[in-house]
């Protein structure tokens, strides 16, 4: 039915079941729907805004055409894509009662949820190893990683993430369908599975040994990034301390953003804490929507090239005012 926050799916005879009644179960935020979705569509025009304006910044300025700038476009371009994969389907649902989805819809926005996903994190993987060689090589670093090496590094995690992505969707699509119900509020690996007629647990394992994998090793990257770095630290003066910091903080209120709530859910479920539907789909909402808003602010107020631009603009703003 319609009234219950349920999806159909329509499904263009692939699978066995014609229309997917898809149920968004999340009653306590239905209570409130238009409440939830107002706050969810701000923040999504507010993220998503705020990146555009760091890649049209970057992009239109032959200035800021360095390593760490084309690193942090790289991260809005991924933050663009991670949020609009899923936000506008829940906006939808909450505001405006659009319950129903194609099957291929569907599986494009398990792709793209996917591949954002991934790409979150080799992102900001590859940003820590910017600033290991930013830090502890300043005088060899833009011999050592120029413009044409940070852009491959870029395109190779991307092939990458899409290999990951399309071995995904590779498992899903032959599986024949069963379920009406999916109890998610998209389209993810997990909610597709369910809806087969196969074991999920299976593919459950297969997905969470990928996710486990991308996880742990880039949060080790990270980990070991920020190591010698501090290593590196403790032998400098002050001033490049001061400095050093400066850069860092950015960078790690967002892989704190980001991880944080992946890990809490994480734990939680690894300790038996049994998490209503309600609480799993607020820190999911979280996940997606957090680093999204956080990121591109952090990174226009805290990169002082692109603060003074921004204020230059405002500046101009006023006086034509």
């Amino acid at each position: 039915g319609n009234g219950d926050g349920a999806v159909c799916f329509s499904n263009y005879g692939i699978g066995s079941i014609n229309c997917y009644n898809v149920s968004f179960s999340i009653p306590h935020l239905f209570n409130k729907h238009t409440y939830f979705g107002v706050v969810m569509l701000i923040t999504y025009l507010l993220a998503v805004f705020a990146s555009l304006v760091n890649i049209l910044f970057i992009v239109f300025d032959k200035q800021l055409h360095k390593p760490m700038y084309l690193l942090i476009c790289n991260l809005a371009v991924v933050d663009v894509l991670y949020t609009t994969s899923t936000t506008p389907t829940m906006i939808g649902v909450l505001l405006a009662g659009v319950n129903t989805i194609s099957y291929v819809e569907c599986l494009i926005q398990m792709c793209a949820f996917l591949l954002g996903t991934i790409m979150e994190l080799f992102a900001l993987t590859v940003m820590a190893f910017d600033r290991l060689i930013a830090i502890i090589c300043p005088f060899h670093y833009e011999s050592y990683l120029t413009n044409t090496c940070t852009l491959v590094i870029i395109y190779i995690l991307w092939i990458v993430a899409g290999a990951f992505v399309v071995s995904m969707l590779a498992t899903v699509v032959p599986l024949p369908h069963c379920s009406s119900r999916l109890k998610y509020t998209f389209c993810d690996f997990a909610a597709v599975i369910r809806t087969t007629c196969a074991d999920p647990d299976k593919y459950f394992n297969q997905g969470a040994i990928i996710a486990f994998t991308v996880l742990v090793s880039t949060f080790i990257f990270i980990c070991l990034s920020y190591s010698g770095i501090l290593f590196f630290v403790k032998l400098s003066s002050k001033k490049e301390k001061k400095k050093m910091g400066s850069t860092l903080v950015s960078h790690l209120i967002c892989v704190i953003c980001f991880y944080c709530p992946i890990f809490v859910t994480g734990i939680l479920t690894r300790f038996g804490v049994v998490l209503t539907l309600e609480e799993r789909h607020g820190l999911l909402i979280g996940t997606i929507l957090g680093p999204s808003l956080v990121n591109p602010f952090v990174y226009c107020l805290r990169t002082k090239e692109i603060k003074s631009k921004i204020f230059k603009i405002f500046k101009k703003v006023g006086t034509a005012g």
